[in-house]
C-alpha cells in the first residue's frame, strides 16, 4: 500500500471556525483517499488545534516536510496555493520528485 500526505490550508482569516472548516475539508479528502486504497497521513488531523506559544509554526512546518520525504505521494487540496505551508510542502515534493496529485473542488 502506498502512503500519501494531504496538503492544504489549515490557518484561516475566519478564526477558529475557518480553521475547523479547513480541517474538515482535509478529513473528507483523507477519508476518500483511504477508500481509494492509500495509507493516508493527514497533518490537519494529526496536529488539530495543537498550536500555541510553546509550539512555533516552524516546528510543524519542518516536521511536515520531514514526513513528506518519507511518503510516496502528496495530495494537494483545492486552495493549497493560498497557504504558505502548503506551498513549502509542494516545493519539497517537487524537489524530491514524489508524485503530486491535485485535488478538485467537490460541490
Amino acid at each position: 500500500m502506498k502512503v500519501i500526505y494531504v496538503s492544504g490550508p489549515i490557518r484561516s482569516g475566519l478564526g477558529w471556525e475557518g480553521v475547523f472548516q479547513n480541517i474538515m475539508r482535509a478529513r473528507a479528502a483523507a477519508r476518500q483517499l483511504w477508500r481509494d486504497g492509500w495509507a493516508v497521513i493527514c497533518p490537519h488531523m494529526n496536529t488539530m488545534f495543537m498550536d500555541g506559544p510553546d509550539l512555533p509554526d516552524s516546528m510543524f512546518l519542518d516536521g511536515d516536510r520531514e514526513i513528506i520525504r518519507r511518503v510516496d505521494a502528496i495530495y494537494m487540496l483545492p486552495g493549497w496555493s493560498s497557504s504558505i505551508g502548503a506551498n513549502l510542502e509542494h516545493d519539497e515534493a517537487k524537489r524530491i520528485g514524489i508524485e503530486i496529485i491535485y485535488g478538485e473542488i467537490v460541490s
